[in-house]
């Protein structure tokens, strides 16, 4: 069939693409060789974090894709599991790094919250060691293993066509190779999620790319607990670069090296969600290579939880679930690569695919306009 665009792939970063060329009344077909999204897509927190992402292009990419989200839920009938973070102090540096943000341009929307305010507005997390809370009205929870597949029957019923459980073998200007019949389109989109290797590799070589393997949980609370809101905690204010990259942030980062060593060596940072069903999802870990082994690590699902326990002090809990997932990395958060004439490899290289596909996908869709 011809098309006015091809998309290669249907995880997140190619549906938001889908989504974007339909918005310009564009002919989409998108192309994928499972039967349904198995990647890194559906291996995450489900959670659209705008706050800490790296100042710029990558917020604004977050900001605009939770607008999307918002849109898009209620006509795709995906739930919003809750809205809104807290991102917890348990050290005077980290309060400082926390306030630091609040003084800059993406930090208008946020409130600083002392510790009497946070226990009037979230007293199961304010516990005694906690020194107050950064909380963000921006982020949104959905159930990402089953929000990617509505999205896409959504897609589908606005006349997007889906081609799945096809392999594309090749890719020239204008035309693509998948089981063995060359489709025609204007335009053509690869967004290979972790496969850097079998389409236009020699892209993400230009980037140094490397690959990602994160550790994530699903923990049943005590019956009743509820979250209410996302939580991070200190560690992720030395791993999200829109927190990271304040000057106060180095004096947390010294303290953490001393007091929390391990956790940095893993990559390990704290993002807490909740599901529908109150079970909460729990990580991550970050480890980084060519290629990873399969097997998750006990030594770190301890130091994970061990975290957790920080923040929440919940009497008890049960490990119900555990996975990894897996995901492209490089030093800048995303590129779009023009490979051949009419051909353009899409790629999130930050682990924000979630946060900022559509953002993305818009001025992917944009630049069109502007040649």
């Amino acid at each position: 069939m011809n098309s006015d665009v091809t998309i290669v792939g249907s995880g997140i970063v190619g549906l938001a693409c889908a989504w974007s060329a339909l918005q310009k009344e564009k002919k989409v077909l998108v192309i994928d060789r499972d039967p349904f999204c198995v990647g890194a897509s559906i291996r995450n927190f489900g959670f659209i974090t705008v706050t800490g992402q790296g100042s710029g292009d990558t917020w604004r990419r977050a900001r605009r894709s939770a607008d999307v989200w918002s849109q898009l839920s209620s006509q795709a009938g995906i739930h919003i599991e809750h809205q809104g973070l807290y991102v917890l102090a348990q050290r005077p540096h980290a309060k400082l790094v926390l306030q630091e943000l609040l003084k800059q341009p993406e930090g208008s929307d946020l409130e600083w919250l002392d510790k009497d305010q946070l226990l009037n507005n979230a007293p199961h997390l304010a516990h005694e060691h906690i020194q107050g809370a950064l909380y963000s009205p921006h982020e949104i929870r959905i159930e990402a293993r089953t929000a990617i597949e509505k999205l896409r029957l959504w897609l589908e019923a606005q006349g997007v066509v889906f081609k799945m459980s096809s392999a594309v073998q090749q890719v020239t200007s204008g035309a693509l190779l998948s089981d063995n019949k060359w489709h025609v389109s204007e335009r053509i989109v690869v967004c290979p999620g972790p496969d850097t290797r079998s389409l236009f590799p020699d892209a993400f070589k230009q980037v140094h790319a490397q690959l990602c393997q994160l550790q994530m949980l699903r923990i049943r609370p005590p019956m009743g607990y509820r979250l209410n809101a996302g939580v991070m905690s200190d560690l992720s204010l030395v791993r999200y670069k829109g927190y990271s990259e304040l000057p106060s942030a180095n004096l947390l980062r010294a303290q953490l090296e001393n007091e929390q060593r391990n956790e940095l060596d893993h990559g390990i940072h704290l993002i807490i969600v909740q599901s529908q069903d109150g079970s909460l999802v729990v990580g991550d870990s970050h480890h980084y290579g060519q290629a990873l082994t399969p097997f998750a690590s006990q030594e770190v699902e301890k130091l994970i939880l061990e975290e957790m326990q920080r923040l929440l002090r919940l009497n008890h809990y049960e490990v119900i679930e555990r996975w990894t997932g897996l995901y492209p990395s490089a030093k800048q958060d995303a590129m779009i690569c023009n490979v051949l004439p009419g051909v353009q490899l899409v790629s999130v290289t930050s682990g924000t695919g979630m946060s900022t596909s559509f953002g993305l996908a818009e001025e992917l869709i944009q630049s069109w306009e502007q040649q």
